[in-house]
């Protein structure tokens, strides 16, 4: 897979505090393109869920870990839209055993997966060549939203 350029690269370490730096940016460059406080607060959800995941389950919790965020805009369905991938040096995984726990277990946590799925338009976790895993994360908006660029 060829490499991308990307508008927005943040590294972070795995420390649960800076997810407000990763929601900052993120949500900074989604209100650019138009996007109300409500698909925004979704997407942010969606993201957070994400290195959330890395965190948790990647990392083992470990606070000294590197997570790439990155963010473009890029079309989606043949539509505007944007990319947001997120990668990690974690526990590689299968990427078709990457599921949410069953809807009908209700308690506490486990709904990362479903939640990244409703919201964005495209999902994808595929393996990291040298290890680790990457999440690519798409979602289309109405062109009237789109910026004017």
């Amino acid at each position: 897979m060829m490499e991308q350029a990307f508008d927005i690269e943040l590294c972070i370490v795995s420390k649960p505090v800076y997810l407000c730096v990763v929601r900052a940016a993120i949500s900074t460059a989604l209100e650019r393109f138009g996007l109300d406080e409500a698909d925004c607060g979704k997407v942010m959800l969606a993201v957070d869920e994400a290195v959330t995941n890395v965190i948790r389950h990647g990392y083992d919790n470990a606070e000294d870990r590197p997570i790439w965020v990155r963010f473009k805009p890029d079309g989606v369905n043949g539509k505007a839209g944007f990319v947001i991938v997120v990668e990690d040096l974690g526990k590689q995984v299968e990427p078709e055993l990457i599921r949410g726990r069953d809807l009908e277990d209700v308690r506490p946590g486990g709904l990362g997966v479903h939640i990244i799925k409703q919201i964005m338009d495209e999902v994808e976790y595929t393996k990291r060549e040298g290890g680790g895993m990457r999440l690519y994360m798409a979602k289309a908006f109405d062109a009237a939203t789109a910026p004017s660029t």
